[in-house]
This record gives structure tokens, sequence and C-alpha cells, in this order.
């Protein structure tokens, strides 16, 4: 099956795309690492986002926060 084709089954059968499954993955584990008190450098890396800037664009639309204010707020 080729990348196209992947993509477009898997955004019938899920209602998002293989990328936009991925980030949400990403973004749920970086929320648990985070209320357990881990630093926004080393969670963005733990969890595959390349950058801290990354996992902020990725916080602020999925979320409507920065990773910061959201350790601030949940972390233990």
């Amino acid at each position: 099956m080729s990348p196209r084709s992947f993509s477009r089954h898997y955004r019938q059968k899920t209602g998002r795309t293989p990328a936009r499954a991925i980030e949400d993955i990403r973004i749920e584990t970086a929320r648990r690492l985070l209320e357990e008190g881990l630093t926004v450098a080393r969670v963005s890396r733990r969890c595959g986002f390349g950058s801290e800037e990354t996992m902020r664009r990725a916080f602020m639309r999925s979320l409507g926060t920065n990773p910061q204010t959201y350790r601030q707020r949940f972390s233990v």
C-alpha cells in the first residue's frame, strides 16, 4: 500500500491523519511526564518532539496552553 493510500484509509477509519494520531500520542505522553515534574526540555526529547518549540506549538494547538504552564498547574 502506498503512503498516500494508507493515509487516506487511516483517516477514513479513525477520523484523523496518521501524523495527527502520532502527535496526539506524543502530547498525551508529554502530559503525563510533565505531571510527574520532569522538565520541559527533557520531556520534549523523550517524547520525540525534536525541540521545545515544536512541543510548545503542539500543546497550544491541542490544549490551548504551553507546556510550562501545564507543568506548573498539574505537577505533583
